[in-house]
């Protein structure tokens, strides 16, 4: 029996994990949901002024944004870890690391893509102005990834507790402050008809470190945390 290739074994793991969130369509659609109902109060609560609901739109919807991502974060692992696989895949002879990575991965697709996809409607539902929305676009697709592996990272460090509660938000919100102030402060530099790409560099900048480093520190602390 020939051992699997890196590229097969990523393949067969990334299609694993779609499958699995298709299976659990419910579970998986309740991020865009929770970003939706969380944008949607924004109007409800500060009324239908259009400046005030366009000064605080790229706000509004990167704090929906990162709130999201914080759904299902706490059961990335964990199912793995309480039905078996995750130890099968700390045998498997390719790196956990590039395992890990794939799920990442399709967290993002299945979590944060389709909350971007329909970030054109939240602009309009709090009258984002059009020239805005390129900017917001950029950022999110920049600074969501970001969140998810900064995310993942933190969840893998918890996956040997029996319940995490409230300690994987508190592990993971001060990671996330710094992506929320350049992710909407771009949004809102453009606004100002300030220069915004300085931070959308740093966004791009910590997304390539963490597409290297957060499976690396990851698959370490799954090693760590797993007897």
């Amino acid at each position: 029996m020939t051992a699997p290739t890196m590229f097969g074994a990523a393949r067969a793991m990334f299609m694993r994990d779609l499958r699995l969130a298709w299976s659990r369509r419910g579970d998986t659609l309740q991020p865009l949901l929770f970003a939706v109902l969380v944008v949607a109060l924004f109007p409800l609560a500060l009324g239908s002024e259009k400046a005030r609901l366009a000064a605080l739109a790229p706000g509004a919807i990167w704090v929906a944004a990162l709130l999201a991502s914080l759904q299902g974060l706490d059961s990335l692992f964990r199912s793995d870890a309480e039905d078996g696989s995750l130890e099968q895949q700390l045998l498997a002879p390719v790196p956990l690391s590039l395992l890990l990575g794939c799920r990442m991965a399709v967290h993002w697709l299945t979590g944060s893509l389709p909350l971007i996809i329909i970030a054109p409607v939240l602009a309009q539902l709090l009258y984002l102005p059009d020239g805005l929305l390129g900017p917001l676009l950029i950022s999110l697709l920049l600074g969501t990834p970001l969140l998810v592996l900064l995310g993942a990272t933190v969840a893998a460090l918890t996956v040997g507790l029996r319940r995490s509660g409230m300690l994987l938000p508190l592990l993971a919100l001060p990671l996330y402050v710094p992506v929320l102030v350049f992710g909407a402060g771009s949004v809102m530099a453009a606004a100002q008809g300030q220069d915004w790409l300085g931070a959308i560099a740093l966004l791009g900048a910590g997304l390539a470190l963490a597409v290297v480093l957060a499976p690396l520190a990851a698959a370490a602390a799954i090693r760590i945390a797993l007897p």
